[in-house]
């Protein structure tokens, strides 16, 4: 693996940290449960939400080639997200801690 692009998913508009949250980790949980083949090629994920305007974002770093099934995943889990550049690509040492953590699979 070369490199990992960088997905970005938001809150609703004035959403509480709580609230969205919960949202994220119930996708996880589904993606964990029922596609974790594919939950295995996300990387890392933030440690912190970051504002939007009057929303949230939270960073995942993801393999290229599972971003088609992220994107399609959570448009049905009725999550927005930025749209996910394919070709700005992260190097593994560029999630490293306090700011990033390793998923664990």
């Amino acid at each position: 693996m070369d490199g990992y692009c960088c997905l970005t998913v938001f809150s609703r508009n004035n959403e509480s940290r709580e609230a969205f949250n919960k949202r994220l980790i119930d996708f996880w949980t589904f993606m964990l449960r029922n596609r974790e083949s594919d939950y295995e090629r996300v990387y890392a994920e933030a440690t912190a939400f970051k504002p939007h305007g009057e929303r949230l974002g939270r960073e995942y770093l993801l393999e290229v080639e599972v971003a088609d099934v992220l994107e399609a995943e959570l448009k049905s889990a009725k999550l927005d997200h930025a749209p996910i550049d394919r070709d700005d690509l992260f190097s593994k040492y560029e999630a490293s801690p306090p700011d990033w953590f390793q998923l664990e699979h």
